[in-house]
């Protein structure tokens, strides 16, 4: 399967990209960053970081759009730390960017790859795939799917009450690709927060003990601490590598295709994902809206495919 990964890391891509990385299915055509959980100039390293940690130096890591498409730019240094991924000691990374802008990389590899062979994974801000649409429409006829983790319906939003902050940070981005044609696979809230960091899913990764594993370790130990305080829970949701586990597994998930619209313009609900789940309106179904998952399935494949890295 060949994909690229467009990311704002933060702890839970961080846990993405290495179960892709860990996973002999997956071809990582490279990786886009985008401004979304810290700055660009952080998310672009850390995603550096996160291939060194995994041994890989030699994937592709292209810098994006630096803010929304109309907006402030929205962060999240409180959950994730100033640096985007508290915990482990961090570093520089000892190889650069890829020369170029992610979204030239993104409609470049579209138009030259086979038609319907690469699959995009967007788990940040949707600003580089907008931009990719916007700048040659022609990809949107020529990827095989885009997986992208983002929204809510029943578990509503993480950072404001009614939005999740992958749409929130960039509504228009999201109105964009929700509006492609592409066909699609949505990771709400409503299925990530099943997937919790519990204290013996992180002792399982850490009986791992190599460089990626004990990295990860450290990432969730601070990554949960702002959820468990927050829900109350063991463990926080995590909730980037669940779009990476569908590609792997999709038999750990169950949902339902629907119409999902992007809400813009309101202030009390902007960014909102409306969620036809129950199919009251005749508006075309536009993605697959997963609500359920195997979390002990899920947790089994990525200690598995982090016990490959290194």
């Amino acid at each position: 399967m060949k994909i690229i990964i467009d990311t704002d890391p933060g702890q839970d891509d961080a846990a993405a990209i290495m179960l892709a990385l860990g996973s002999p299915e997956i071809e990582l055509l490279g990786i886009t960053a985008v401004a979304g959980n810290v700055p660009l100039a952080l998310t672009e390293r850390n995603a550096r970081i996160i291939c060194e940690m995994s041994g890989r130096r030699d994937v592709k890591v292209f810098a994006g759009a630096d803010g929304p498409l109309h907006g402030r730019q929205v962060t999240a240094e409180h959950v994730h730390g100033r640096s985007g991924l508290d915990g482990p000691e961090l570093f520089e990374p000892s190889f650069s960017l890829h020369d170029g802008h992610a979204v030239d990389f993104i409609v470049r590899t579209l138009m030259t790859e086979a038609a319907e062979s690469v699959t995009l994974c967007p788990i940040g801000p949707l600003t580089n795939i907008a931009l990719a649409l916007q700048k040659q429409p022609e990809i949107a006829g020529r990827m095989q799917q885009i997986v992208l983790m983002g929204g809510g319906y029943f578990a509503q939003g993480n950072v404001t009450p009614s939005a999740e902050f992958n749409i929130y940070a960039d509504p228009e981005a999201a109105a964009v690709v929700f509006a492609s044609g592409v066909p699609m696979v949505m990771m709400p809230l409503d299925v990530t927060h099943k997937v919790l960091t519990t204290r013996p899913r992180i002792e399982r990764i850490r009986a791992i003990d190599n460089r990626a594993a004990r990295a990860m370790v450290e990432m969730l130990e601070f990554y949960r601490r702002y959820d468990v305080n927050k829900y109350g829970t063991d463990g926080g949701p995590l909730h980037d590598p669940t779009t990476i586990a569908w590609l792997l597994q999709p038999d750990l998930f169950q949902g339902r295709m629907c119409n999902v619209e992007i809400e813009t313009t309101s202030p009390l609900t902007r960014g909102a994902t409306a969620v036809d789940w129950w199919g009251v309106t005749d508006r075309d179904k536009n993605a697959m809206v997963i609500g359920d998952v195997d979390a002990d399935g899920f947790f089994d494949l990525l200690t598995r495919r982090l016990a490959n890295l290194g």
